[in-house]
């Protein structure tokens, strides 16, 4: 048998060499058992709470192509510590018919992957909770709790007991002088875009390589951006917002905390910003958001509604920056236009962008593979709804047997001279009860039911065709418009030959991934003159499908 051999740590705090420890101990396993090494696949420093590990997606890759007969890890928690995604793993490996063996558990079964990733949960929850715990004792001690704010370096000083200083900072002085300059630009009236249009001609470095309108204004609700750290002027705040993964996509979305539960601690040794400048900031920040709302109503462009079919949806194919609008009727990359990093300068007409991808999706939706889904799809649950009605006729029928029962034997009893005042009322709802089952069953055809619509493709194509006049009808443009934002992820301007090509990625690209065959899709140089795919479609919880157009 073919082994393949997979090992994992979680931080870059534990040393490389529990790879090799664990490949040692997984080796020692294969040999006793009589198999053949096949490959070995690590991740080194990531979390097992993650199925986002390349080590991890190749090696369910390879299981799919059978490359190997048998998994071996250490332990079970190796692979992960996500219950979902260690049953999504299991299903996995069982439907390939390839055995799980760790050299803790054994071979693993349903039973391991009930307790144990319970057990992996239950850890994870915990370890969440101490380090939650101890970063709040190194906060309430004016120290940091994790990360670099920029302004400040990090001190790595060493203890009489020969541990090393953790959480102290020290004020970088070059980068407070940028702050501080900063601060003075906004109060005198520069907008954010122009101090970071600024700082880039400059080749000033910011926090993560170049200076963007975000980085400078942030969200003064959430205290981000350098316009609203405090910390700069000698007041620490932490745990304003905690972090929840997202199950679909795996990220880790920000959500508030309120302020009850905010940690302050004041620091006057790291202030940066003396408080008449932070107030003049605090001032002009008040006075353009009140701008922006009239009548107590928030303008459109400041809500947080997506005002046309795509926005907030599409990135530059060059820098991998935001597409943003560059006028009323155009897009243009964002990262060109306030930073100045770019150098695609292409636009796109807002209809012309539409209306591609709106044809696009029609004529590849119609495709006799897709429609055919969709009847295999319609016919199963009708079949189901069918199933669960004449389940529905089969149990009127047995209560009524019951009922009438409990009729004659009242009917009996009263007849014997057993008459009591509560039976004439148990009487009166019994007979109710037999009426409304009887009526119940009348209801219900005997005719065996109509599995598959004789017109249901039609239906389908007059849905598919009248796609975009459902994004234009106002009655149903909202609905419409959420269901083909949710079913994308994010739409790729590749500028190609002074023009763009658009590439869809999110599940409508793999369900649209359906209509093209097999050979097609597992060969990268497979392609169509408008519609191709450029990725392998992995399923449900792996890699997005992207398309393009």
């Amino acid at each position: 048998m073919r082994a393949a051999i997979y090992a994992r740590y979680s931080t870059d705090l534990q040393s490389d060499a529990s790879i090799e420890d664990q490949h040692r101990l997984c080796l020692r396993l294969i040999d006793g058992n009589g198999w053949q090494e096949a490959e070995t696949y690590s991740d080194r420093g990531l979390s097992g709470a993650s199925h986002l590990r390349p080590g991890y997606q190749r090696l369910l890759e390879d299981a799919r192509r059978n490359v190997f007969d048998v998994v071996v890890a250490e332990g079970l928690d190796r692979i992960s510590r996500d219950q979902e995604h260690i049953a999504a793993f299991f299903k996995q490996m069982r439907f390939q018919g390839i055995p799980i063996i760790t050299v803790a558990e054994g071979e693993i079964s349903e039973l391991h992957i009930g307790l144990k990733g319970t057990m992996s949960s239950l850890f994870l929850k915990d370890l969440a909770q101490k380090t939650h715990r101890g970063l709040e004792g190194r906060v309430r001690k004016g120290k940091s709790a994790g990360g670099i704010t920029y302004g400040y370096n990090v001190v790595r000083d060493m203890c009489a007991d020969g541990s090393i200083t953790t959480g102290e900072r020290r004020i970088n002085e070059s980068q407070a002088q940028i702050v501080q300059r900063i601060f003075q630009d906004y109060s005198h009236g520069l907008s954010p875009r122009n101090i970071a249009s600024d700082l880039n001609e400059e080749g000033i470095p910011g926090p993560r390589g170049t200076w963007g309108a975000s980085t400078i204004y942030g969200n003064h609700q959430r205290g981000t951006g350098i316009l609203n750290n405090e910390l700069y002027i000698g007041r620490l705040v932490w745990n304003r917002q905690r972090f929840v993964k997202d199950p679909n996509s795996g990220k880790r979305q920000a959500q508030p905390n309120p302020p009850e539960e905010w940690v302050i601690e004041d620091v006057p040794d790291l202030r940066i910003v003396p408080d008449d400048l932070w107030n003049a900031v605090k001032t002009r920040q008040e006075k353009t958001r009140n701008a922006a709302i009239s009548d107590g109503i928030k303008k459109l462009g400041r809500t947080k509604r997506a005002r046309h079919l795509f926005s907030g949806m599409l990135t530059c194919g060059c820098c991998g920056g935001g597409v943003i609008q560059v006028g009323k009727q155009y897009y243009g990359c964002s990262s060109q236009r306030n930073k100045g990093t770019c150098d695609n300068r292409l636009t796109i007409k807002r209809a012309d962008l539409e209306d591609r991808v709106l044809s696009g999706l029609k004529e590849q939706l119609l495709h006799p593979d897709l429609i055919a889904e969709f009847a295999k799809a319609y016919q199963e649950e009708y079949n189901r709804l069918a199933g669960s009605i004449q389940q529905e006729r089969i149990n009127a029928t047995r209560d009524l047997a019951q009922v009438e029962r409990k009729i004659a034997h009242l009917i009996d009893a009263i007849s014997d001279g057993m008459f009591h005042a509560s039976m004439k009322d148990k009487l009166t709802a019994l007979e109710a009860r037999k009426a409304e089952l009887e009526a119940l069953i009348a209801a219900a055809s005997d005719e065996p039911p109509v599995l598959l619509h004789p017109g249901l493709s039609d239906v389908y194509r007059e849905q598919v065709a009248n796609l975009t006049t459902a994004l234009r009808d106002p009655s149903s443009q909202a609905q419409a418009t959420s269901i083909i934002r949710s079913l994308l992820s994010e739409i790729r301007l590749v500028p190609e030959d002074g023009t763009y090509a658009l590439e869809l990625v999110g599940e409508l690209a793999g369900l649209l991934a359906l209509r093209a065959p097999q050979n097609e899709q597992s060969r990268p140089e497979a392609a169509c003159s408008t519609f191709c795919s450029s990725q392998v479609v992995a399923g449900a919880g792996f890699e997005p499908a992207t398309f393009r157009l």
